[in-house]
């Protein structure tokens, strides 16, 4: 079972709307924790972009999605939510991914319906497999999750009503079905306006994902008191740190090129002021020196007398 799973859980139990930010590694994902969350969202797209320089098109494969997933849930307190994709194949396939997603330890998984390869939830050209299929897909992994991790919470996401084809009708009716094959809370993907929304709650009878993308999304900015008031119990902002980290680099590596030295002062005196101590601190270095003082021989000690750099929790 997985501990991060339990405590999301306890606060999906809860009567608030459960707001996660989105995070695409290690790094963003203890800056989010830092400032303190309740749940943190992995997202696939910003993964894929960081990992592999590729967008959400399917790219970026199984091994790598987890490994960023557990290194994100190692690194925070917060409940991790992490993205699936598609299970990365056919029901069988989405019985190792389920598997490798519990060892991770995190506290939540999304599975979606697409075909492979699939593309973000906010692209045009998506398609999804056939109804029964993907029913089998979410039992599938809800028999994973009750045999090898029941605290993990299931979500089944459905992008049926952006295909060529596709209609709200339709995603309603797969995202029923997936609750009733096992899944826990109910991702419907795309609704194009608010009336949508209230649909999606009124008619899908179990707890429900709201995906806000933001500008880039074919979903509207809407306020969070609505989206509790129409009945969803959860919003993910998935690319928050994505869209931030491209945005924010960017317009410091533009200051970089006209002055290195003033943008170098810039960065430095900016991180300077944020409530997480040192670059040493932030990234726990003050760990790593307690390890050592409680499990190296003493004589390791010296490597520190007269040794350059900065001083991090009395090293």
């Amino acid at each position: 079972m997985t501990a991060a799973g339990a405590r999301l859980r306890r606060r999906l139990d809860g009567d608030d709307l459960l707001v996660c930010p989105g995070v695409h590694d290690p790094m963003t994902g203890a800056v989010a924790d830092a400032v303190g969350f309740d749940a943190v969202y992995m997202t696939g797209y910003g993964t894929s972009l960081s990992t592999t320089g590729y967008p959400d098109a399917g790219l970026i494969t199984m091994p790598e999605m987890i490994d960023n997933a557990a290194n994100i849930q190692e690194r925070i307190d917060a409940p991790l939510i992490a993205d699936a994709d598609n299970g990365y194949g056919n029901a069988t396939n989405v019985v190792r991914t389920v598997r490798e997603y519990v060892k991770a330890g995190v506290g939540a998984i999304h599975i979606e319906d697409q075909t492979f390869p699939k593309r973000c939830g906010h692209t045009r050209g998506r398609q999804v497999i056939d109804r029964e299929e993907a029913v089998g897909k979410v039992a599938a992994a809800a028999d994973v999750r009750d045999d090898r991790g029941e605290d993990l919470v299931l979500i089944a996401r459905t992008d049926a009503r952006g295909t060529a084809d596709g209609s709200l009708e339709e995603a309603i009716v797969r995202a029923n079905d997936f609750l009733d094959a096992g899944a826990d809370v109910a991702f419907v993907e795309g609704p194009t306006d608010e009336a949508e929304l209230g649909t999606v709650g009124r008619e899908v009878d179990g707890p429900l994902v709201y995906n806000f993308v933001g500008g880039i999304g074919s979903s509207p900015y809407v306020d969070l008191a609505d989206l509790r008031e129409w009945g969803f119990d959860l919003v993910i902002f998935p690319l928050a740190a994505t869209l931030s980290t491209i945005a924010n680099v960017y317009a410091d590596m533009a200051a970089f090129a006209e002055d290195p030295v003033g943008a170098m002062r810039a960065i430095d005196e900016t991180f300077a002021d944020q409530p997480v101590g040192s670059l040493h601190e932030f990234s726990g270095f003050p760990e790593v020196i307690e390890w050592e003082r409680r499990y190296l021989p003493d004589d390791e000690r010296g490597k520190y007398e007269g040794s350059l750099g900065d001083e991090v929790d009395g090293a």
